[in-house]
């Protein structure tokens, strides 16, 4: 269930990147971007941490 949120935030922060680029708002850009690295960072913690706990 996480791992379906983290691909959710994921797909949200590249439209995010899409219509912030159509648009010409570096804002909608930069945020999507944060969202992006945020969620591979987070579901990158959760493999990392599920891989220690066997």
């Amino acid at each position: 269930m996480t791992y379906l949120i983290a691909v959710l935030v994921v797909a949200l922060g590249v439209a995010g990147i899409v219509l912030g680029e159509a648009d010409d708002s570096p804002g909608l850009q930069l945020l999507g971007v944060l969202l992006v690295v945020g969620a591979v960072v987070y579901g990158v913690r959760l493999v990392r941490r599920g891989r220690r706990a066997r």
